[in-house]
Formats: structure tokens, sequence, C-alpha cells
């Protein structure tokens, strides 16, 4: 069982032998907000679509027909619910949160009867409002309605049940932040919403065409590949059976990405991602400061803690100067001993093509103060991590780091348990935002733990075909076309640089995620 020894930890064990119907004892550790988790509140059905209605709303913009590209024509139609339930937040506080329940539709085998369960976890948003049940809102800050639709086309629209949460801080949650990368309640806030999707599902007599079948797959994407995978880890430490996980391009070696970023491998999206996570442990376990100015630079810390999730686009929060665009550390060494890494010249376990993407991540009008960088790497340094700046043979986060930060890095880590069900780890070799090195780090821990030979896997969607035997050779070719058609379509627009810049921006949230999605579906579709 994965290490944790408090309240919401026991919560989630509690919610789900709930949720599988076992008996179980009240503890006496767990309080009200802990026992009332999982409850349903209110569902509201969003979307009843049959499956050639779909097809015409795929059909309708450039985006959804190269969704339906992809993902291939409906076999079957979908409804929509969302749904709000109890939950709890980073420090085991009472909350709500909602999600969407995605039900194929249609009379076939593929679409009724007894049907798989499955989890999809979201990335990253700053968007306070984001939700994956409002498919077909234009709102061009709603980014949940892409998402949200290409789950519905992806996997409901294929005879998978599909429970996808909003995740506490987001669309309707009563929760003021968000606790991001947070394993434990990350996962929690998961399976709660998957016993309030069951009863969802279960209570409503015009849907007892179809039903679940007893498998139960997860899979999420950036972000959500990191939730995904910790709901693994928690449903299995509850005795729960899981089918198959494929999480998607997430940090799950974060203690290592937490240093390599550290070390200036400053990754597209840093100062979105820095501020959830530094905001949302600190809620979670009060001590990385004592006050905002000690970690963020005093341009930015007035009102940060409140800041994400936000009603405003990130466009909206950058052009504000509520955060910098891209300068997560200043351009001045905290010590000369740093000089070499204030940017690097010669990145570790990265791509050397993302070194001028590490570059841009210094500037004058920085967000993290220097001292407290200096503060993170003198530990780093005298306490490394297993898989960053060098690769040991287990991979392991560093045995005992001092700073508070990076001990809440290692916390929220996954690198410290073996699954016992399939796992297909997917991603892109090249990703400027969640670095790859994160799905090898994880594979060589559990190699190293003797996973059984064959149970893990990891997938780098942007390499060659390894032969005629090679499973996903068609995801392969599909994204190298894809690719190449961005950067066909940059240079036709004028652009300098080859399309490099171009493939960038869309390398990880939109020609690697299809991909991966693609992936799990056949993945999946083994078992």
């Amino acid at each position: 069982m994965p290490r944790s020894a408090h309240a919401a930890t026991l919560a989630l064990l509690l919610s789900v032998a709930l949720t599988i119907g076992a008996s179980a004892h009240a503890d006496s550790s767990c309080d009200q907000a802990c026992r009332e988790r999982g409850q349903l509140l209110d569902q509201q059905v969003t979307l009843r679509l049959g499956a050639a209605a779909l097809s015409n709303l795929l059909a309708a913009s450039p985006s959804g027909q190269q969704l339906a590209q992809m993902a291939g024509a409906p076999d079957c139609g979908v409804q929509i619910v969302r749904y709000h339930y109890r939950t709890i937040g980073g420090a085991g506080e009472a909350a709500t949160a909602s999600g969407a329940l995605m039900i194929p539709q249609g009379e076939g085998p593929t679409c009724s009867g007894p049907r798989p369960m499955m989890l999809y976890a979201h990335g990253t948003t700053a968007y306070s409002k984001y939700d994956l049940a409002d498919v077909t809102r234009t709102d061009p800050d709603n980014g949940g309605a892409s998402e949200g639709l290409s789950v519905a086309a992806m996997y409901a629209a294929h005879g998978y049940i599909v429970a996808a949460s909003n995740y506490a801080g987001y669309a309707g949650s009563n929760l003021s932040y968000h606790p991001y990368l947070n394993a434990d309640q990350q996962s929690a806030d998961m399976i709660d919403s998957l016993r309030a999707a069951r009863v969802v599902l279960n209570g409503d007599g015009s849907r007892a065409a179809i039903s679940e079948n007893g498998k139960l797959f997860i899979t999420g994407y950036s972000q959500g590949g990191f939730v995904a995978l910790a709901t693994h880890r928690a449903l299995q430490a509850a005795g729960v059976s899981v089918t198959a996980s494929a999480p998607g391009s997430g940090p799950y070696a974060l203690a290592a990405t937490a240093d390599a970023i550290i070390a200036g491998q400053v990754n597209l999206g840093s100062t979105l991602f820095t501020t959830l996570a530094v905001t949302g442990y600190q809620r979670a376990y009060k001590n990385l400061y004592r006050k905002p100015a000690e970690f963020f630079e005093a341009a930015y810390a007035p009102g940060i803690e409140q800041l994400l999730p936000s009603v405003q686009s990130l466009d909206s929060i950058f052009s504000q100067g509520k955060l910098p665009r891209s300068h997560l550390f200043s351009r001045t060494p905290p010590g000369p001993q740093f000089a070499s890494i204030t940017p690097p010249a010669s990145p570790s376990l990265t791509p050397a093509a993302l070194t001028p993407l590490f570059a841009a991540g210094f500037g004058e009008a920085n967000l993290v103060r220097n001292s407290y960088r200096g503060a993170l790497l003198e530990d780093a340094a005298a306490n490394p991590d297993g898989a960053f700046p060098n690769a040991t043979p287990g991979m392991a986060p560093a045995a005992n780091p001092m700073h508070p930060l990076r001990q809440a890095f290692k916390r929220n880590d996954l690198r410290n348990w073996v699954p016992k069900a399939p796992v297909l780890l997917c991603g892109g070799g090249a990703d400027p935002m969640v670095f790859f090195f994160n799905a090898r780090a994880e594979q060589a821990y559990w190699l190293n733990a003797k996973v059984p030979a064959g149970l893990t896997s990891v997938l780098d969607v942007d390499s060659p075909v390894s032969g005629p035997d090679d499973s996903f050779a068609a995801i392969k070719r599909g994204f190298a076309n894809a690719k190449a058609a961005v950067a066909r379509d940059a240079i036709a627009a004028g652009a300098a640089d080859g399309g490099a810049s171009a493939v960038l921006r869309s390398y990880h949230g939109g020609l690697v995620a299809g991909s991966c999605m693609l992936a799990a579906r056949a993945f999946f579709a083994n078992f």
C-alpha cells in the first residue's frame, strides 16, 4: 500500500469500500466530511444525441472533423449527465465537485447491455468553469468542451460508460482552490466521482438498457495522466480490481520533474503549473512558506493564492500582469555554482532541441524568488533524485529530501508502488510540457521492483515503427503525418523556422493527446 497515514487516505479506503458495497466500520479518524464522500447531490442531462447526430456535430467544425477522422464513426449515440457530489479538499476538508457521466446509447451490442466502465481524468486548466459535461459550448475559454467532446467521441461513442470528474475547485465546486497534483486528494476525488456516477447510472429506470460488465479501465492525459495512475494505485491499495490503465503524458516521477525544472529545464506552461502546485500544496501541508512573498516575487505575490482557478482566461491573466508568460526564474544565478544552469546549456534527460525553450523560462520579470530556487538547488545537490540529473538503476525518488517543497513533490511522486493490472504509459518523446522521461523513469522503477514481465509498457507515439509486429504502427504513422501537417500549415502561413514553433505549441495538447487517446482505446480492447 502506498505511504500516507493522513485522514485523506483513511477516507479514501472508506469511500472505496462503500463504492463496491463492502461493509465498513466507521474509523475514529473519519469525520463527517469523510463519511459523506461520494454522495450524489444532483444530476442533469446536458446532451442526448444519437450516433448520426453525434457524427453531424463532429462534422460541423474543422476540429470535430479531425477528431472524427481519428476516432472513427460513432458506433453509439451518447447521453451526457452532469452530476455534483461530495468529496474532500487537499487538507481533508469537506468539498463538492462535479463530473460528467457519458452513457452509450443505441440498440446494438456495443451500445447496450453490460458495458465496461472507464474513469477519465482531464488535463490542466486555469479556467474555473471547465466542464467536461458541456461539450457543445463555443466559448473559447471553455476548453472542457473540446476535451469532453473528444472523450465522448473516442470512448462513449464506442461503447464505454465514462465517468469523468471535473475535479474539486472547478465547475460548480465549493472549494476555493484546486489541489493540483495532490495524489491522495485527486485519486480520492476520482473515486468519489465514480461512486456518485454509479448512483446516477443505476438510479434511473430509463437507463436500464445499459449496465456495467465488471471491467474497470482508467485513463487520462497530462495532469489527468498523473491522476489516472494515482487512482489506479489507490484502487489497488483498497483491494478494488482494475482491469487496466493507460495514463498519457503525466508527471508520474514528479519529484524528478520538479528537480529538472528547478535545474533550469523550464517546461512550456511552467508559470501556470508552478502556481497551481505550490499554492495547492501550501493549502494541504501549510509549510512551504509563511507568506506568499517568500516564494513568489513581489510583483505576483499579492492575491496569488486566490488567483487560480479563474473565471478569466489564461491569456487575460498574463496580459494583466498577474503571472508572467514564461519567465519562471531570474537570469541571475542564485549562486555562482549555479551559473551553468541559469539557463542550462546542456540539458539532461530531455531532448537537446528543447534548449531554446528552457532559455525562455528565464527573465527579469520572473515568478519564483531567486533565494527560494537556490535553497531547492542546494537540497537537490545534497539529496539527489534517483532519476535526475543522473539516472540510477532503480530511478527512485530522493531518500531524504530536507526542503519542504521537495518533500511535497516526493510525497506525491508515483514511484512508490507496483501495479498488479496492466498499464500502458503513453506519451511523446519530444514533449516540451511534460517530459517523456517520466514514463521511462516510472517503468524503470517498476522493472527494478520486479513487476511481472509484460505487465507494464511504454509507448512513444513519436518513435519509428519497430517492425511488422508493432501493434501501435498505425498510431505512430498517424502521429507523424499529423505533425508534418502542422509544420506544412505553419510554413504556408509564413513561418520562418520550418514550422518548428508551431509543432512545439501543438505537440503536447494536440498531437500527442489525440494519439494517446487512440492508443488507450486500442490497449483496452485487449481485455
